[in-house]
């Protein structure tokens, strides 16, 4: 009889060369990251150090590789790290080196050894029309992939905002009928991890929380309110600018090259809930927003639908869609456009007052 076991998270570490004091250290910056206290870290510390390596299945359908692009930038905790040391990846179509039957063959027996156990990472949409006949991999349609992965998942994990919402596939006209994951397996438990891509942190700092304390406290949307519990608004470093009333009018205006609030060129900033303005990209380089360009609003359901990429939220273009569900974004951009207009008009007064010409309208 085979009485060998798989080896703990702790144990695949030190099989790496890596000592107990890298594994606490790994544990410590992923709970930081996680913004867990103390008494959690260590928790987390334990559970990990005495569970096996979890299989985790990522499938693939109508996306652009962008998730899985984003995934591979992520710093803490690395992807290698993450693959080598936390889990174990059993199918991902880009980053395997099996293909074909192979790969597919691989794929089933990993599910079929961790049915019930195995984590079920999703990246893109998926096509129903003509028995999902839109997208196929091996074979099998990505519908007939989805629904039978999903029933031995003990969670799924919708990575961006296709998987997530339907994204840009699901965009007007829609002609391949795509859908998101949770409309398609709203019987399991699903995680959505929206951005178009996701910040790569988010994803790796989700798994990590659900491999030791199961599924995190989720929005309206099923995201993590960890990472999607405030606006990038709130927390975005022109925010002062806009509570002043100082606007960027054009994007080579003073105030652009003076870094003021770029609300009226468009910035969805107030109605999208993210982590991008306090853990950014690129181990914290930069976010949009502070490369000049305003918030798209990736990370939000119909986002590609609401136009205006360049027009303010007073505009009314990004009413229903942006932040549908929480019941209170109609209301939330007229507060934000008539806050945005009372701003404006005590800066054109300050202005005025100083003696000096309002500048032109773009």
């Amino acid at each position: 009889m085979n009485t060998q076991r798989d080896p703990t998270v702790l144990e695949s570490f030190q099989q790496q060369g890596l000592s107990r004091r890298a594994f606490l250290k790994f544990c410590a910056a992923t709970a930081s990251l996680l913004a867990l206290p103390a008494a959690r870290a260590a928790e987390l510390a334990e559970k990990l150090a005495g569970m096996t390596r979890p299989t985790v299945i990522y499938l693939s359908f109508q996306e652009c590789t962008g998730c899985l692009e984003s995934l591979t930038r992520s710093f803490q905790p690395t992807l290698e790290s993450l693959i080598f040391n936390t889990i174990s990846l059993a199918y991902n179509d880009t980053l395997q080196a099996a293909a074909g039957e192979a790969a597919e063959a691989a794929r089933e027996d990993a599910m079929r050894k961790a049915w019930g156990k195995y984590v079920l990472i999703v990246d893109g949409a998926i096509p129903r029309p003509e028995d999902g006949a839109y997208c196929v991999i091996g074979g099998r349609s990505a519908l007939d992939l989805l629904r039978h992965a999903a029933e031995g998942a003990a969670a799924v994990v919708a990575v961006g905002t296709c998987a997530a919402f339907g994204g840009i596939p699901y965009a007007a006209p829609n002609p391949t009928g795509a859908a998101s994951v949770q409309d398609l397996v709203g019987d399991r438990p699903v995680i959505n991890i929206s951005g178009c891509p996701p910040i790569p942190e988010v994803i790796t700092g989700t798994i990590v929380y659900f491999l030791g304390f199961g599924v995190p406290e989720l929005d309206a949307q099923r995201r993590p309110t960890m990472f999607y519990g405030t606006t990038i608004h709130d927390r975005c470093y022109r925010r002062p600018f806009y509570d002043k009333g100082l606007f960027a009018r054009s994007f080579d205006d003073e105030g652009a090259r003076n870094g003021w609030c770029l609300y009226e060129l468009g910035c969805k900033g107030p109605v999208t809930y993210n982590s991008c303005a306090t853990m950014k990209w690129n181990d914290g380089t930069s976010f949009p927003i502070q490369s000049g360009h305003g918030c798209l609003g990736c990370s939000e359901p119909n986002f590609w639908d609401g136009g205006g990429f360049y027009r303010p939220l007073s505009s009314g273009l990004w009413h229903g869609g942006i932040g549908e569900g929480l019941g209170v974004a109609a209301v939330a951009g007229v507060a934000i456009g008539g806050a945005a207009a009372v701003a404006a008009r005590q800066r054109q007064k300050r202005i005025t007052e100083a003696g000096k010409k309002p500048p032109e309208a773009p």
